[in-house]
């Protein structure tokens, strides 16, 4: 079974460095591999994504030598565990707000003893099946990962016995959301999501796992660093597109001397 990049940053306690894609862009694995990250975030619960372009995608990261991270809303045990089934790294779980919630996820997506994920191994993650199953249950828990996304006060108040779960690999703060639900500022220097920030690094740090958010720039990322951030999301194919093509255009109009 392939070796997770991000199992092996964290093991040596070095950061994961995460790009997001909102949509199929097949040159981005290869280009944000170039680029030095160690996996790119498919975000297929605010974009849509069809199962073959899933497949397809993350196959794409294989062959660049990058994990594939798959964001998804669905809480069904079989959608989960294919898409590990087809390679997916790490599956990055919205909106997880109790022990219960993070509970039944490690158990949809964990084999036993951990959990009670369903056995079949004739997919990319197990090579086909070409040399058997044996060990593969066991690699499969150890190179993949569970991320469950912190987003709601409740989820706040209760993360210390979500990071308590076993199965559960990393927190990941959903600051959009979160700051929507705490009707402030998405601003890590407002109190309210400074507080929230720390209570997710101390749940993090007091049960050995990763946690992380989005990061803005070079300061913000400083500033999770220090608190033992590991997960720094940043960049995405949106935000290159965002800041590039007004540039392009810009460009255009200097050379053709017009304003606009």
């Amino acid at each position: 079974m392939r070796s997770s990049l991000i199992r092996s940053r964290l093991r040596q306690g070095k950061a994961v460095r995460i790009a997001c894609m909102y949509y199929p862009t097949a040159m981005l694995p290869a280009f944000a591999a170039k680029a030095g990250y160690d996996a790119v975030w498919l975000d297929t619960e605010h974009s849509t994504w069809d199962r073959r372009e899933l497949q397809r995608m993350i196959a794409l990261h294989h062959l660049a030598g990058i994990d594939c991270m798959v964001r998804t809303g669905s809480r069904n045990p079989t959608e989960l565990y294919h898409l590990l089934e087809d390679g997916a790294s790490a599956l990055l779980i919205p909106l997880v707000d109790t022990p219960a919630d993070a509970a039944a996820l490690a158990r949809a997506v964990k084999f036993p003893p951990l959990g009670q994920r369903g056995l079949d191994g004739a997919s990319l993650d197990n090579n086909f099946y070409v040399d058997g199953t044996e060990g593969y249950p066991a690699a499969a828990n150890e190179q993949t990962l569970l991320i469950v996304q912190i987003e709601t006060p409740e989820a706040v108040a209760g993360v210390e016995q979500i990071a308590a779960i076993k199965g559960v690999d990393g927190l990941f703060i959903g600051p959009g959301d979160l700051s929507n639900r705490l009707n402030c500022p998405y601003d890590f220097s407002h109190p309210q999501m400074a507080a929230a920030q720390t209570a997710v690094a101390d749940a993090a740090a007091r049960h050995g796992i990763a946690w992380g958010r989005p990061a803005r720039n070079a300061e913000d990322i400083a500033g999770m660093a220090r608190l033992g951030g590991r997960l720094i999301a940043h960049g995405s194919d949106f935000g290159a597109v965002a800041a590039m093509i007004p540039k392009f255009g810009a460009t255009i109009a200097e050379g053709l001397g017009v304003s606009s």
